[in-house]
């Protein structure tokens, strides 16, 4: 493909830190929101959760975009395999810290890349361990204060300042935590022949 051949590049988004990942591989794209009920299904493995909300969200972009590519992602946050969602509110977040902090949770960031020409989607679950430091209850207080990460899943923003509750990392991609794995995706490009460093 060339420059005037490449199918567009939609990421159906409105999170500001999956588009600002995004921008790194410096690539034209353009951001769209998806409409979709992010509920969980009753008795959904959390993986599952991801993965078909990821892909809900690419399909419902590719229904207004034909001919582009799109790409969907979601994230679940587990501990001892129960969904921790978007807390929404002080309270609920404080709650969230409370149970996790000292313990090991992990986020499931799900990512589809559909090609609306063929109706071709790659689909894959990067799963990041993520351990959290044994804080007290006023330091916890203070960072929600100080951050507000209330649209967050598991009510940390490890972009930002929520780094700090953490005291360990793992993953095979440095990207997923913060919600866009960037080594998936552009293996997942390269398999739908999108080029890179112009060539």
């Amino acid at each position: 493909m060339t420059p005037d051949t490449l199918p567009p590049l939609i990421l159906g988004s409105s999170s500001p830190y999956r588009r600002e990942l995004l921008a790194r591989l410096r690539i034209p794209f353009q951001t769209a929101t998806p409409d979709i009920d992010e509920t969980p299904m009753p008795g959904e493995a959390p993986e599952a959760t991801a993965l078909r909300l990821s892909r809900l969200k690419a399909e419902a972009i590719a229904a207004r975009h034909p001919g582009a590519l799109v790409i969907g992602s979601d994230q679940v946050c587990t501990l001892d395999g129960q969904q921790i969602g978007k807390p929404g509110s002080h309270d609920k977040a404080l709650a969230q810290l409370r149970l996790m902090r000292g313990r090991s949770v992990t986020f499931h960031s799900a990512l589809c890349l559909l090609d609306s020409r063929t109706g071709v989607a790659q689909l894959a679950d990067v799963q990041t361990h993520a351990t959290f430091r044994d804080l007290s209850d006023a330091e916890l207080d203070a960072y929600l204060r100080i951050e507000t990460p209330y649209d967050c899943a598991g009510s940390a923003k490890a972009e930002g300042l929520g780094i700090a509750l953490l005291s360990r990392v793992e993953s095979d991609d440095p990207t997923a935590l913060i919600g866009l794995p960037l080594i998936a995706l552009t293996g997942m490009l390269r398999q739908a022949r999108y080029p890179f460093f112009g060539v």
